[in-house]
């Protein structure tokens, strides 16, 4: 996948508790405020879910999110999600995988209907491609020497750190 990804991140609600429903909102207008002042690129889907759809069994609404924000958001949502759960998984050719082994919980888990998505589609779908992020990033990825050298001098500063653990030698 290369450096460049996205992150679906779907937030979920019991669609008939209003109190649930109202913080699921009060959640997406503060990502669109950080959104705004520059804390991160998320673009909280327009549609809100009142109902179970796709392999979703309670009220939800999609943030989509490219790698370059990804930590800052994810961080952000683990410290301010409330009582939601939240849904993150990459999006790839592979849907059904990608909502089943690839992904993680933030809160309580939901089980998936995972019947209703496609074993492989034919091509990853891209979002927003106006952004020049995630998949449509137009940046070359980070080369393998570059990664070694990161990482190198890594390990050299950390070398002095009697906590930090060693990579191994080979």
């Amino acid at each position: 996948m290369g450096s460049q990804w996205l992150v679906p991140i779907d937030i979920y609600f019991h669609q008939n508790n209003a109190e649930e429903h109202n913080s699921a909102l009060e959640l997406r207008d503060a990502v669109l405020h950080l959104r705004r002042d520059g804390a991160f690129v998320a673009v909280p889907l327009f549609r809100v879910n009142l109902s179970p759809i796709g392999p979703h069994p309670v009220g939800s609404y999609e943030i989509w999110c490219p790698s370059e924000s990804f930590s800052s958001l994810f961080s952000y949502l683990c410290m301010n999600r409330g009582d939601l759960s939240v849904l993150v998984h990459p999006l790839t050719r592979e849907e059904r995988s990608d909502h089943d082994t690839r992904k993680a919980w933030i809160g309580p888990s939901y089980p998936l209907d995972l019947s209703v998505l496609p074993v492989k589609s034919e091509t990853v779908p891209l979002q927003y491609p106006s952004l020049k992020l995630g998949y449509s990033s137009t940046k070359p990825p980070i080369s393998l020497e570059t990664r070694k050298v990161l990482g190198t001098n890594v390990e050299n500063t950390l070398k002095g750190e009697k906590d930090a653990a060693r990579a191994p030698t080979d």
